[in-house]
């Protein structure tokens, strides 16, 4: 299934993004660097402009020859991402970037700024093929997978912008990555594993960022998920749940009818197991659809003993859904009824809501 799905992911014919450094790891960057007639330390000068300056102008690399410049930028750091419209909401402390890709592709990323840390919600694929009936990406199909670059490129355009202090709060940094944007990250792996090691590396290798704070959401690849088990990093699984019977689940999560709750959730203990590190139940609640009393105790059953945690999504509108959230009363008795048996449980914030930046929202519309 991983497999299959990630060759349907590129339309026959279509063009490959450009190469860029980021697709590389240091030491393919200094070959490549090598046959352009360079010394191979240039590689770690253009990586530490990109990763740890975040810049990608040649007439900012004053430490490069000036007449090798235009060659080595033009060769390792074509641009991937151009920016189509931000919206801000939060007082400016949420925005909501539409990229547009080099072959038109539309995806789109959100920066959350909080008092204590800086997350940056990113997209793995342009669309999604996982067709979950209530979030807007899903609705849209799945155009292509993103290259490693293109997933690295959200992530440095965010850093650009704290740096340069235009959020408000002051000239700051990107502190953890989310790959909860659109499309599904375990469909793409080798670019997503590529991608983390990116910006977990130390620069100039990579953006420095704390493995501990990047989060892979998935729908439950479970191959994929035990792959990932098997990569010796620490990021934390995100496991996007939805329903705890496969009756229900086969509708919110139609990969469930190829692997079912039960094998979803015993990879995600096995991952849990090979990495410490607590998995993330995601959870949007539908009113009246999977936000009873009784789906809150199967629930907390099934997950009652393990290193999990709950995110209580509540349901953010989309176009033309017949769906909406929970009342308030059922989300809190959600949330106790899962307490009860001991599970960790809190309710996500709607942070990006009034720009289609909240969960289940990014549709990428070129639309004004």
């Amino acid at each position: 299934m991983e497999l299959t799905l990630t060759a349907k992911a590129r339309r026959p014919g279509a063009r490959r993004p450009p190469r860029h450094l980021a697709d590389l790891p240091l030491a393919q960057r200094r070959d490549a660097v090598t046959e352009l007639g360079q010394p191979p330390f240039r590689a770690n000068q253009l990586s530490r402009h990109f990763f740890g300056r975040y810049t990608d102008q040649p007439d900012e690399m004053t430490d490069l020859p000036r007449d090798s410049r235009d060659a080595l930028a033009q060769a390792l750091l074509p641009p991937l991402l151009t920016a189509e419209r931000e919206l801000a909401c939060d007082d400016g402390t949420t925005r909501k970037s539409l990229w547009r890709t080099f072959d038109g592709a539309l995806v789109e990323s959100v920066l959350m700024r909080y008092p204590d840390r800086v997350t940056m919600c990113v997209s793995s694929q342009a669309g999604c093929g996982m067709a979950c009936p209530f979030c807007a990406t899903g609705q849209a199909g799945l155009t292509r997978n993103l290259s490693t670059a293109e997933i690295v490129a959200q992530v440095v355009a965010g850093a650009r912008l704290l740096a340069g202090g235009q959020v408000p709060g002051g000239p700051g940094r990107v502190s953890n990555v989310v790959f909860m944007g659109m499309g599904e990250p375990l469909a793409n792996y080798a670019s997503v594993v590529a991608a983390v090691r990116r910006m977990t590396d130390p620069v100039p290798d990579g953006m420095g960022i704390s493995q501990r704070s990047v989060t892979v959401s998935t729908v439950g690849l479970v191959p994929a998920i035990n792959r990932l088990a098997a990569e010796g990093l620490s990021v934390r699984l995100a496991v996007s749940l939805h329903a705890p019977d496969d009756e229900l689940r086969d509708t919110l999560v139609p990969v469930n009818r190829r692997w079912q709750v039960g094998e979803v959730l015993g990879a995600a203990w096995d991952y849990a197991a090979a990495t410490g590190r607590r998995v993330s139940v995601e959870y949007a609640l539908i009113k009246d659809i999977n936000d009873q009393a009784w789906r809150a105790d199967m629930l907390g059953s099934l997950l009652a003993g393990h290193l999990v945690h709950v995110n209580l999504i509540p349901l953010n509108p989309t176009p033309g859904s017949k769906w909406t959230a929970s009342r308030p009363a059922d989300e809190r008795e959600f949330v106790r009824r899962l307490e009860a048996h001991g599970v960790p449980v809190t309710v996500r914030d709607t942070r990006g809501r009034e720009i289609d930046g909240a969960c289940g929202q990014l549709a990428a519309s070129a639309r004004p």
